[in-house]
C-alpha cells in the first residue's frame, strides 16, 4: 500500500451562505479515518456566518484552509480557486452542505490504488434539507465513459476522487451550472474512465425549492453543455439530449412516487 504521505487528498469545497450547514460538512471530514488530507474552502463572499464559522474551525485544525474571494463569483471560480492552491496528490469534492461517511477517504483510495484508478465516484445517500433520510441515490454503473457520461450524469460531485498524479491539474469551465459534468465529460473524453463504487460512501442533501424550479434550467444548460462546450452537431447533440430528457423524466417520476430525492 501507498505510504499515506504519498497521498495527500485536497478536499475542494466551495461555500456561499453555508452558515446553517457548514459544521456538519467540515466535521463529517474531521471524522474521515484517513486523516492526510487538507481541506480548501472557499467562501464566494457569503452574508451570512459562514467565513466566521470557517476560521473557527481553521484554528482548530491546520488542515483546513478558509480563502476569499473578492467578488461572488460561482461555483466554478471558487474550486478553480482552490484547485490552483492545492497540495494534494488527490482531488476530492464536497459541497458545502453535503457529508462524508467516515470510511469515505481510506475506503476509495485503497480501491483506486486496488484497480489503478484515476477517477471514481461513489453510491451516496440522500437526505432533505433537514436531515431526514430519503434513503439511496440512484444505482450506479460500475463504469462510465464519455457517451455514457452524454446521455446522463449518474456522477456525484460529493464522491468524486481524481488522480491528479494521471490526469494532471484540474480547472472547470467557468459557468454558473453543470461545471462539475463537464469536468467528467473532459476527463472521459481523454480517456479516463470513471469507476463507480456500489458502496455508499457520502451523504447528499436535496434543497427542496430547487428539484422542481430548475428543471428547464438545467435542460437548457445541458443543451448548451452539447452545443458550446463539448461543441456536438445539432443531430448529435438532439440524440444525446433526447436520452438526457428520458433519463430526467424517469428520475423525477422514481422521485414522485417513492420520496427518494436522488436527483442530481
Amino acid at each position: 500500500m501507498m505510504a499515506d504521505k504519498e497521498r495527500l487528498v485536497s478536499v475542494i469545497t466551495p461555500a456561499y451562505n453555508a452558515a446553517g450547514v457548514i459544521k456538519e460538512t467540515m466535521d463529517s471530514v474531521l471524522g474521515q479515518t484517513y486523516t492526510n488530507w487538507e481541506m480548501l474552502l472557499v467562501d464566494d463572499c457569503s452574508t451570512d456566518e459562514t467565513r466566521e464559522i470557517i476560521r473557527e474551525y481553521e484554528a482548530y485544525d491546520s488542515r483546513i484552509h478558509l480563502i476569499e474571494l473578492e467578488k461572488n463569483s460561482g461555483a466554478a471560480a471558487a474550486r478553480n480557486k482552490a484547485l490552483e492552491q492545492a497540495s494534494g496528490s488527490f482531488a476530492a469534492f464536497l459541497d458545502s452542505d453535503d457529508q462524508w461517511l467516515p470510511h469515505k477517504l481510506e475506503h476509495q483510495l485503497d480501491w483506486m490504488e486496488k484497480h489503478g484508478a484515476a477517477f471514481t465516484f461513489s453510491q451516496y445517500y440522500v437526505i432533505d434539507s433537514d436531515g431526514r433520510n430519503l434513503g439511496l441515490g440512484d444505482t450506479i454503473p460500475p463504469r462510465v465513459g464519455y457517451r455514457d457520461l452524454l446521455k446522463q450524469n449518474m456522477i456525484g460531485c460529493l464522491t468524486v476522487v481524481v488522480d491528479l498524479t494521471q490526469t494532471g491539474p484540474l480547472k472547470m469551465v467557468d459557468i454558473r451550472t453543470r461545471q462539475d459534468y463537464v469536468l467528467w465529460l473532459e476527463l472521459c473524453r481523454r480517456g479516463f474512465t470513471a469507476y463507480g463504487i456500489s458502496e455508499p460512501l457520502a451523504v447528499y442533501r436535496r434543497q427542496e425549492a430547487s428539484i422542481s424550479s430548475n428543471k428547464k434550467k438545467m435542460a437548457l444548460q445541458n443543451w448548451k453543455v452539447y452545443r458550446q462546450v463539448e461543441r456536438l452537431n445539432l443531430l448529435v447533440s438532439s440524440y444525446y439530449f433526447m436520452h438526457y430528457a428520458m433519463n430526467k423524466w424517469k428520475k423525477y417520476r422514481r422521485a414522485s412516487t417513492s420520496g427518494n430525492g436522488g436527483v442530481k
